[in-house]
């Protein structure tokens, strides 16, 4: 089920003059389309609640989950229960900042290292940064190991912050372009960008450009991307919020080392010449709070999906890929839509667990979100099965 199709018939490329044409192959979603609801049938499970702002998950070997709370705090759940916080940052909780991603080391048993991205005082006002820390046998506190980059920049909105490491055994990091759109396509800046580090935050030998840390550019704000088994990054960023007259238009692209996303210069559908057209386009802003590209078991038809948490719109998206085409999308289906009985409102993290469930951050605490009394919450998403009919009584 596709949701709206392509825009025009214009066709792929540019003119001599690099004039814009749109992509055909980009999926476009009117704002006046219905959501298509998902087909399988889902439960959501409370395994955590009472948290602020919860922005990113990381599990741990054992299956205990770190999570981080946008004040600066990052707190353990371990066999069912939140512990006290395990390590306090002094981070900047301005507008979208404060304590944002987190993801642990791939040799974790060895090391015992996992990594933040945090708004934090800088020389010359809030910059964020990504800190590595060593987590304590006890699991009850943390200590600073390193700073890996500093001087990311930051403003009120747009300041990225997602983190994962690839197949590649790379750290890569999504930042966004700190409400000055100039930045996302100049070199220069590590603003509006999907960066690619070592895990000691050295700049890679086979990076795009030599002495760079930039894997993509011309991105708006990168809170939400995966990696494809044909080592692409498959990347939900942010439209515009007003920007030169321009609103919504989040978008799902399909990029590979070296692309230029366009933003601020290309909008939607659009493509020119260096520039790499998205996927998927929703009119009406949604945006991309968290992805992954779903592997586990538990709810199977979901395998080799892109699975996007969102914000504004409120709901869990499944969009697959045509295997003859993997530009192009295939199915798109929505899940737990809004903020009532069937719905989980703000969605902000999504991953996959050892059990092969999906957990998602609620940000409904957020200053945009109805906030419930016990405050933001994990859920556990997992096929829900019908109880089973009961037995038939015995006669007499």
């Amino acid at each position: 089920m596709l949701l709206g199709g392509a825009l025009g018939a214009l066709g792929a490329g540019c003119s001599a003059n690099n004039t814009p044409r749109v992509d055909t192959r980009c999926t476009f979603v009117p704002a006046s389309s219905p959501r298509p609801p998902g087909g399988a049938a889902l439960k959501a499970e409370t395994v955590a609640d009472g948290l602020e702002v919860p922005w990113g998950l990381a599990f741990l070997p054992s299956g205990d989950l770190l999570v981080t709370e946008r004040p600066g705090r990052v707190r353990l759940l371990r066999q069912g229960a939140l512990t006290p916080p395990l390590l306090v940052l002094p981070a900047v909780e301005e507008g979208e900042g404060g304590l944002l991603g987190i993801v642990v080391d791939p040799e974790f048993s060895k090391n015992r290292y996992f990594y933040t991205y945090a708004t934090m005082r800088g020389p010359d006002g809030p910059e964020n940064q990504i800190e590595r820390y060593r987590l304590a046998e006890d699991l009850a506190s943390a200590t600073r190991d390193k700073v890996l980059l500093a001087g990311i920049p930051a403003g009120r909105f747009h300041n990225g912050g997602r983190l994962r490491f690839g197949p590649d055994g790379m750290l890569y990091v999504g930042t966004g372009d700190a409400q000055h759109p100039e930045l996302a396509r100049d070199p220069k800046s590590l603003a509006g960008k999907l960066l690619r580090m070592t895990r000691d935050g050295e700049i890679p030998a086979d990076n795009p450009t030599r002495r760079s840390l930039v894997y993509l550019s011309g991105a708006r704000n990168v809170q939400a991307f995966a990696f494809a088994p044909s080592g692409e990054v498959l990347v939900a960023d942010h439209g515009p919020s007003g920007e030169m007259g321009r609103e919504g238009h989040d978008e799902i692209t399909r990029a590979k080392a070296g692309d230029d996303l366009g933003w601020p210069t290309y909008y939607g559908c659009e493509v020119a010449l260096g520039v790499t057209a998205p996927s998927l386009v929703f009119e009406q802003a949604t945006p991309p709070g968290g992805a992954v590209l779903y592997e586990g078991d538990a709810i199977r038809e979901w395998k080799g999906s892109l699975i996007v948490a969102t914000l504004g719109s409120q709901h869990l998206h499944r969009v697959s890929f045509a295997r003859d085409d993997p530009r192009r999308v295939e199915h798109h289906e929505v899940y737990f839509q809004g903020n009532g009985p069937t719905g989980l409102g703000r969605l902000r993290d999504v991953v996959t667990g050892p059990d092969g469930a999906l957990y998602v951050t609620t940000s409904n605490c957020d200053g945009r979100g109805d906030c419930p009394p016990d405050g933001d919450k994990i859920y556990r998403i997992t096929r829900w099965s019908p109880p089973p009919a009961p037995l038939p009584s015995p006669e007499g």
